[in-house]
Parts: C-alpha cells; structure tokens; sequence
C-alpha cells in the first residue's frame, strides 16, 4: 500500500529573538536539505558552486517550488526566506519569524506565497522589476532562497519511582518553561550545511541581477497550524540558494555550456504528463 504524504503544517511565531548569526560553527548538523524543483518539466535544478555559493539557474516563465527534506527523526522548525521576503508572512525575513514544520523525516514541496491555510501564490520565475520583493519596494536581496531550521525544546524527563512515596509532604513542582507553547500563529511545510558569509557591502554587481520570484496564480495548498517551541534563538542550521538566468550564469562561468544546450525540446504526447495545471 503506498503511503500518503503528509500536508506541510505551519508554526506561528515565536518570541525568541535572534542575538546572533555570526559565530555558527562549521560542523553544525546539516538537518535540512533543500532543493528546487522546475514544475513546468519536473525537473530537480541542479546547483552549481562557485565562490562558496550554490546557484541554480532557473528559466524565465517557470514556475517552481522548493523541496524541503528534514533528514532527522524530529520535528523541525524551516523558516523559508525566498527574495529577502517570509515566503508565509510576506515581512521581511527574519530568523525569529514563523515558517514551515516538518515531521521527522518529511519532505514537503512549497510551491507558492503562502495567502492562507489554503491557498499559495506561485512561485514564478520573472523578470527583476516583475519580482514580489521589488514591486513591493524590496529588490535589494532578489536573487537568493534561504532557510533557518530550528529544533524542538523537549521537555526535561525526571523518573518517579511510584513504590516508595516520600514520608514527607511532596512540595508543588514550580512550572517548567518548556510547558509554554506558542499557539498563536502559523507556518509550512535541503543538501545544505553551509554557514552564511559575512555580509559584504552592496556593490554594482548586485544590479545585474535577471531575474526574481514573481507573485502567480493562487492555487490550493492546505495548511494547518501547530505549536512549536524553538530550543534556542539561534537556528541550528543557516543555508542560501542563489539564482538568476541562466545567460547571466553563463557569462559569471558558474553555468558550463554543455548544461545548457539552446536547441528546441521535442514534446512527446503523454496520457500522465508532469506538472500541474496552468491557465488557459
């Protein structure tokens, strides 16, 4: 019997703010992989490093979704940074935000903006000026996917030995911190161990970026929310995906030519094809 996927769960968010990102160590535990996947050919893009980065070049028109795949037996905390923007709560993103839940060892594709617990915005590969963040007035970080994975404060066990009571009154327990849960807000559902780079100041580089994530069609994609608590402010994993057109990757030498053939593709008539369904 096949199993059926699990549905991505979204986390509010949580108090915790962030001290510091800087100071990561190198060998943190890679606890999420991410992933882009083409919908339009179901493709899995490849990534190619160049300079410490990983890019990825995505065509202009398609639509995409990002495939996150938690590869521990916890429950995970992924808060999705797509453009500088909250890919569920659309501000300008920030570790200590809300994002996706992933049970121990699920995958989950995201494919959109997330609008409610039941519809997304696609993902959409357009044109900079076309972009959400830039014709929301945010262009500056156009151009890159991040996560920030956080793990689940567990609450401390303490064994009781029910044969032998004490002879003296048993005082009140104070109330452990970890039996308060946020349950107030949202959040969705990775080979990625990197440590995020000190920030270089902008340069004119930065304006030549192609391409951005534009705001599509809605399409149905169910939710619901959970608690979550973070076991710390500080995320366990910190990962980026950079992109842009693959002309441009080209011409920075990230893209080799024979990755990317310019010669018509030949459509072969299929009764399941990939993919899901576009617009008329």
């Amino acid at each position: 019997m096949s199993r059926i996927p699990m549905s991505p769960i979204l986390q509010s968010c949580c108090a915790a703010l962030l001290a510091t990102l800087a100071c990561l160590p190198a060998s943190a535990r890679t606890l999420v992989d991410v992933s882009l996947v083409d919908r339009d050919d179901g493709t899995v893009l490849p990534q190619y490093r160049h300079r410490g980065e990983r890019w990825l070049a995505g065509v202009p028109g398609h639509r995409y979704a990002i495939r996150l795949a938690n590869t521990s037996g916890e429950r995970v905390l992924v808060v999705l940074s797509v453009d500088g923007v909250n890919a569920v709560t659309g501000e300008d993103a920030d570790p200590s935000q809300g994002g996706y839940v992933l049970e121990p060892w699920q995958s989950a594709e995201i494919g959109g903006w997330r609008k409610s617990l039941q519809e997304v915005a696609q993902f959409r590969f357009t044109d900079l000026a076309d972009s959400y963040a830039a014709r929301t007035g945010r262009p500056g970080n156009v151009g890159v996917i991040g996560i920030a994975v956080f793990r689940e404060r567990r609450p401390a066990e303490v064994l009781v030995s029910p044969d032998f009571p004490p002879p003296y009154p048993r005082a009140a327990s104070p109330q452990s911190p970890y039996e308060a849960r946020d349950e107030a807000g949202v959040a969705e559902s990775g080979a990625a161990n990197d440590v995020l780079p000190s920030r270089a100041p902008p340069t004119a580089s930065a304006a030549r970026q192609q391409i951005g994530t534009g705001h599509g069609a809605r399409e149905w994609a169910p939710a619901s929310r959970t608690g979550f608590v973070r076991d710390g402010a500080r995320p366990s994993q910190l990962s980026e995906l950079r992109y842009d057109a693959p002309r441009r990757l080209l011409a920075l030498g990230i893209l080799p030519r024979r990755d990317w053939q310019h010669r018509p593709v030949v459509q072969v008539p299929r009764a399941f094809p990939r993919g899901f369904v576009p617009d008329p």
